[in-house]
Parts: structure tokens; sequence; C-alpha cells
């Protein structure tokens, strides 16, 4: 029994509440002290929550964990503000690197090279011949030194099947930046990897961290790699998962009907917190890395391109999977991208497969485009935090690749909410802090919490606080057909459940971003507590 909380139900029929009843990992009885006093027993655990705000648990719209801690090892660059700071981090971490040793770091700012080619020449000096790799904060590029690029045997351009770049000089000469997933695993390889054991071990640490922020579940956009579901299931054998994840495997350019069924095959593969439950699609890739798909080009000519090279290939692969009952997601950024995703599902003249489908990032859309999601049952998922990298006065590189009039429809969130549209929220980590409080701040502010100088980027398109939590938890729960059993606290859902020593919804922002989460609870079973 949770009692002495102010309970955000965002249930339609009880808003409020001060008392939660849980059993079997499921809500039995919400109301006053008096209305769930009967379900108590000898052996009930009453916890009192001391006047914190309970809500239903949060779940991470867009997250990465297994990827993320394969790609987010080493050097942590995301607080290099210039070229300067970028080579005494990485020549610090290079005189510490023993014999054979490598300079891996991740998380570099493309507004650090102020406008200049990503080259390997402006960081091999730092280096002092330690080969080194360097993903992007956008995880779709990164930089390999010289020494790198040939232990990788990389010497030239490369084609591939999906839209990617080994992006090379006039004399056809590596620069050592590579755009896209592709291009980066040329790099594989040879760049060193940890043991099963230690992956499982850094996976399980980071699952309680994010229990510890009040994540209760995530939306996993994670490419299924052969072991990612056993080490789940491993994990399991021994304990429990501290949240609930939900994976959506990705379906790359080339997949033939052999491994859509596949896809479709996985949807059966679950254990008690985990489950495949969607297929995950891209449509283009990034602005910064002008991969972004664009009605126009950008101010270098790029973007005109999809990350599909036959989008109509795509829109059959989305239509086989609809047809199977499989939810998809997809990866589109680029204003192009995102009218292609809403004419694919447009096509689509069963509402029951209209239903589900939803679109990632949405980064900048016309006006024109708003109200399709609504119509169409199409739900968007944004991540309010990559606002950082972007400045109000457009002097960032995504806003001046896009000119400003596509910048200054950056993230259109409050704009798709009055549309009517459901809207998820996340993270999109290791790109951005998997820190809820910190992107539900970041949504009503417009700008990260704790920096009240930073002029805030589109300030128009700031949620409410309620908006903000209902992406973290009722429009979630919508985005993924559990609106029966998740996102709201009321009898017969799961006892999915965050307590903060704040409200949410009240609080002011900067306050939320640092402000204690008291309980985290998933299945009934407290995952965190102070």
């Amino acid at each position: 029994m949770l009692t002495g909380a102010r309970v955000r139900t965002l249930d339609p029929d009880r808003p409020s509440a001060h008392a939660v009843a849980v059993k079997d990992g499921r809500i039995v009885a919400v109301g006053d002290d008096a209305d769930v006093s009967d379900w108590r027993g000898a052996r009930t655990e009453v916890v009192d929550l001391s006047g914190a705000t309970l809500t239903p648990g949060l779940v991470d719209g867009h997250s990465h964990p297994y990827l993320g801690v394969l790609t987010a090892a080493g050097l942590d660059l995301s607080g290099c503000d210039d070229l300067e700071a970028l080579r005494a981090a990485l020549a610090a971490a290079a005189r510490a690197a023993g014999p054979g040793d490598w300079v891996l770091a991740h998380g570099l700012d493309h507004n650090v090279f102020a406008g200049r080619p990503v080259h390997h020449d402006l960081i091999d000096p730092a280096l002092g011949g330690v080969p080194a790799f360097i993903r992007l904060y956008d995880g779709h590029s990164g930089l390999a030194s010289g020494p790198a690029l040939a232990a990788a045997g990389v010497d030239g351009p490369r084609r591939f099947e999906q839209r990617a770049q080994v992006v090379c000089d006039a004399a056809g000469r590596p620069t050592g930046h590579l755009v896209e997933f592709a291009a980066m695993s040329l790099m594989d390889p040879v760049l060193p990897r940890e043991s099963a054991a230690v992956r499982r071990e850094r996976l399980l640490a980071l699952l309680r961290a994010m229990a510890a922020t009040g994540l209760t579940g995530a939306h996993v956009m994670d490419l299924q790699e052969p072991d990612v579901l056993g080490l789940l299931a491993g994990i399991e054998a021994d304990g429990e998962l501290p949240m609930r994840l939900r994976i959506a495997p990705w379906c790359m350019p080339g997949t033939d009907g052999e491994g859509l069924d596949h896809l479709i095959e996985a949807q059966r593969s679950h254990g008690r917190r985990w489950r495949v439950g969607g297929v995950k699609f891209f449509m283009d890739g990034t602005v910064e890395g002008g991969t972004a798909w664009l009605e126009h080009a950008d101010c270098h000519g790029q973007g005109t391109e999809a990350f599909w090279p036959d989008p109509a290939a795509y829109t059959r692969a989305v239509h086989r999977l609809a047809r199977a009952g499989v939810r998809t997601v997809t990866h589109a950024i680029g204003d192009a991208a995102v009218r292609h995703v809403l004419d694919t599902v447009e096509l689509l003249t069963d509402p029951h497969q209209r239903a589900l489908h939803r679109i990632e990032h949405i980064e900048t859309v016309p006006d024109a485009q708003l109200p399709r999601f609504a119509r169409l049952g199409v739900a968007a998922s944004m991540q309010p935090t990559h606002l950082a990298y972007t400045r109000a006065d457009h002097r960032d590189e995504w806003s001046r690749r896009l000119g400003g009039e596509r910048a200054d429809r950056a993230w259109r969130c409050r704009d798709l909410r009055d549309a009517g549209a459901t809207l998820v929220l996340g993270s999109d980590w290791p790109i951005a802090h998997y820190d809820p409080r910190e992107v539900l701040a970041t949504a009503r502010l417009r700008r990260l919490p704790g920096r009240p100088q930073v002029e805030p980027v589109a300030a128009g398109q700031a949620l409410t606080g309620l908006m903000a939590l209902e992406g973290y938890t009722s429009h979630s729960a919508r985005a993924v057909g559990e609106q029966d059993v998740a996102g709201r606290i009321a009898p017969g859902f799961r006892a999915d459940l965050t307590a903060f020593a704040v409200d949410p919804v009240t609080a002011p922002a900067d306050e939320l971003g640092s402000a204690p989460v008291v309980l985290t609870m998933t299945g009934g079973t407290i995952a965190h507590r102070v």
C-alpha cells in the first residue's frame, strides 16, 4: 500500500487520489486511505510517501540501452565546446593509453568543428599515433583517426546498399568522416570489444540507474544482435529486470521477404519484463550529417535522398508488416522523410492497420503535415533534449544547414499536440541523457533545465507540465496499444509507478530537472527508493 501521496492518476474517471493498493503486480484499489484499507493484511507492506507526487510509471519512448552500452564507451566528449578542448581531451586519453590500446570516444557535438569539414587531420597530432574512433553525438556518424583507418583497411570510397558514405577528399583519400551505420561498421572488426559478461553487467547497471531516475520502462530501438535476447533471458533467469523493455529490431534496406517473415516471427519472443514489439525503420539520417531527407537540399546541396535507395521498397515492407499486425516505428527527421512515412500509412485502407505506426524524431515539418498525424492515427515520438544541440539564433550546424525557414520549424511538439496527435516523449539515449526529469523539464522550457541564461529554441512549442507527463505515460502507452493496461493509475492496470518529491506538472521546470525521485515501482516491485 502506497499512502500519504498526491496521486496524479491520469484517469479521467478519478484524476486524483491519496493512496494506492498493489497486489501481484497490479493496482487493485485507488482512492483515500479508507478506500484501500480493506486490502491491508498481516503481511502488507505500507509505504508512506509523505506528500510525494505519485504518477503512472515513466516510460522512455525512444532509447538504445544495449547499443548505448556498446557505443557510449570510453571518453565522453559531450563537454567539448571547441577544437582546442577536443584536442586536449584526446591528448590526455592518448597519454594514458597502454601499448596496443585505442582511444574510444562518443558524444562529440558537430558544432565543435565550427563549419570546418570533419577530418582526421584535425585530431591526429593530438593523438600521437594512437588509433582513435569517435562517435559524433547524432549516432549516425563517426571520425576515425589516420591510424584507425589504416588498421581497418579503409583507403578509399566504398559502395553500400543503404545510404552511407566514406567521405573522401578530392584525391580520393578518406577524411576519416564515416557517415551512417554501414560506413561506421567498417571499423567493427578492429575496435576493442568487451566480453559478453562485461556487457551484461554494464547493461544491468544501466537499467538500475535508469530506474533510479523514475523510469519503469523503455521502448527500445536497438538492432537485435543475436545475443541481445539471450542476454535479457539470462538476466531474468537470475532475477528481475528493473524496468520493462519493448524492443523493435531494425529492418534495413535490402531486407527480402524471408527477412520480413523473420521479423514477424520475432514478435513472439518475450520474457517476464521484455518483449519484441514492433520493427524499426530508417527513412533518413541526420541534418548535421547531410543525410536527412529534405524536400529541398540543405545549404551544402545535400539531403535530397532517402535512406532507402528505393522508397517504394520501404512502403512495401511496412505494408507487409502491417498486414501481419506488426507495429512499425520509423526514424524520419527531414520533411520529405516525414511526408513519405505518412503517405505510406495513408495508402493502407484498413483503419486497424493504419493505427500500428509511429514516426520518430520529426525535427522539421511544415504546417500541411501536422493534421495528418491525428487523421491517420500515426503517433509522433520526439526527444526535446535534442534541442541542446541547436541555438535560438540559428548559429549552429543544424540550423545553418536547414536555413532559417526550416529551422523555425524545430521540434514542433506543441503544434502536434494541438493538432490532436499522440505525442510520445523520450531521450534517444545515448544521444541525450536518459534522465526523464531533464526531458520533462526541457519539453516545458525549450532549453535544458538549470540554464536560464540560454535562450529557448522556438519557445512557442513548449508543452504544459501535464502534456509533458502524458508524453511519458498515457501517450506512451497509447502509442504501443497498451492504453488498457498502462499509462494510468487505475484498478487492473500494471503497478508501474513513479513518485517525485515535487509535482512534475506544477513545479517550476528548472526545479523538476533535479528534483529527487522518491520511489520507482515496476510490476509491484520497488526498483528504487530513497
